[in-house]
């Protein structure tokens, strides 16, 4: 075996572990424009400064360790529509059969007020 076929099976075998990491991503790793969104609009209601900027993304880190993303996904949908206008939205309005899933979210909002604010 030569020294360059030797470097290069170790160079290979070394990258193996770092391209099987990345392709796998735990549950709750929210997308990068959902937890910019998060903290646009935390920001917008708790003032444009920098305290406020870091408060806030701990408040959507908080929300991702308590909360997979498909849930928060879903019940930021369901609170969407409830605030449309329309016949067609009534039944989000109360939540109904999406309670329990709007009801997971504005806990885990809380508990990441409780450790930021």
């Amino acid at each position: 075996m030569t020294r360059a076929t030797l470097v290069i099976g170790v160079m290979a075998a070394a990258l193996v572990p770092v391209a099987t990491a990345a392709v796998e991503l735990p549950q709750n790793d929210y997308p990068t424009s959902a937890r910019a969104d998060y903290v646009f609009a935390c920001m917008q209601t708790n003032g444009q400064t920098r305290d406020s900027l870091e408060k806030c993304s701990c408040s959507i880190d908080a929300v991702a360790a308590l909360l997979p993303y498909s849930e928060y996904e879903a019940a930021q949908t369901i609170m969407s529509i409830a605030q449309r206008p329309g016949d067609n939205a009534e039944v989000f309005r109360s939540y109904g059969p999406y309670k329990e899933q709007v009801k997971r979210l504005k806990t885990a909002q809380i508990e990441a007020e409780l450790r930021c604010f």
